[in-house]
């Protein structure tokens, strides 16, 4: 997709603050941390429009990217480390599920994994609940420009059998500092926006 205009248009905590033009939208999930902004600003051709941040868990709201008045990527908060209360990361769980089961412009998701380590407890939790909800899912492995080539057959088969890909969806290995694999995931977006 050719993308000249891009707005952070709101940021969500509840399905009341969610926005109403009925853009399909797809979320982008995964632990703090993992390149979630980066995926982002790649994918928008921005250095930093979505803020990339040193300090895990700095995302707290549903944050909604307006793309060409066509689609919003929505920026769900990370999960795993962040340095959090346990009633907030509660309030995160209760915020994120209500986000992700009951909205109906919501075309998928894409959930991020580091593809220099074995995706963690949280990242096969979270592809199973999206599963469960058969919501269609991108799982993107992250950073690949720190693993060297010959071992990128490695992390694709690391990752399909520690989540358990099912046959619907897709793995796509990535890389922001590279941009390998852009072209793949927006592919995947724009089959997914009908």
């Amino acid at each position: 997709m050719q993308v000249n205009n891009v707005s952070m248009n709101l940021s969500a905590v509840s399905s009341k603050q969610y926005p109403d033009e009925g853009y399909p939208e797809i979320a982008l999930l995964g632990r703090s941390n993992v390149g979630k902004s980066s995926l982002i600003n790649t994918l928008i051709n921005r250095k930093s429009f979505a803020r990339t941040s040193s300090t895990p868990g700095k995302t707290q709201t549903l944050n909604f990217y307006n793309i060409e008045d066509l689609l919003y990527l929505v920026d769900v908060p990370g999960y795993g480390f962040a340095k959090v209360s346990k009633k907030q990361r509660e309030e995160f769980g209760v915020m994120i599920e209500e986000y992700l089961t009951t909205r109906k412009v919501l075309r998928g998701v894409i959930i991020l994994v580091d593809g220099r380590h074995a995706p963690s407890d949280d990242d096969i939790s979270m592809y199973q609940f999206v599963s469960y909800y058969h919501l269609p899912t991108l799982i993107v492995a992250t950073k690949m420009d720190k693993v060297k080539k010959n071992q990128w057959n490695k992390t694709v088969s690391q990752v399909n059998k520690t989540m358990n890909i099912n046959q619907k969806d897709q793995l796509q290995l990535f890389s922001a500092e590279t941009k390998s694999g852009k072209d793949e995931v927006w592919e995947w977006i724009e089959n997914h926006m009908k």
